[in-house]
């Protein structure tokens, strides 16, 4: 039998050109959290429910995550980020941003997938709460055992 050569290259995904009006989008989860997220050319306007994000997370630590895509690819100034974000508390909703925001950004700047990768912005994190199981009070905390 002979061998076929493969040739086959490595498919290159297509960069998005952005245009006035144009809307790139992304999908991020974490926890119980999804987020929907719109990219758009504009002047760094980051809205998350209708409202400023500096508005709606309350910590520092959650306004720097949604920030760190832009950030990597100093897309800070560039892109408006339109969100709508849904379930889970504020932990979970920064992340599901951040990671929808980096889906984002890789459509439009594929030159940039490298930098988001290395800094784990495209990474999903799948920890989920565990579930609770029968004959225990939690997920693994048993009842206190009662020797007489």
């Amino acid at each position: 039998m002979a061998e076929a050569e493969t040739t086959a290259e490595p498919v290159e995904a297509k960069e998005k050109t952005l245009g006035p009006g144009d809307v790139i989008w992304g999908t991020g989860r974490r926890k119980s959290s999804v987020a929907r997220i719109r990219l758009k050319l504009g002047s760094g306007r980051i809205e998350i429910n209708g409202r400023p994000y500096e508005e709606y997370f309350p910590g520092e630590e959650q306004k720097i995550e949604v920030r760190a895509p832009l950030k990597a690819v100093d897309g800070l100034t560039r892109y408006d980020v339109l969100g709508n974000v849904k379930g889970g508390g504020f932990t979970g909703q920064s992340g599901a941003v951040r990671l929808g925001v980096a889906r984002a950004l890789r459509q439009v700047e594929t030159s940039a997938e490298e930098i988001l990768k290395t800094e784990g912005h495209l990474t999903r994190d799948s920890r989920m709460k565990e579930r609770k199981k029968y004959g225990l009070r939690g997920a693994r905390r048993a009842f206190q055992f009662s020797k007489r």
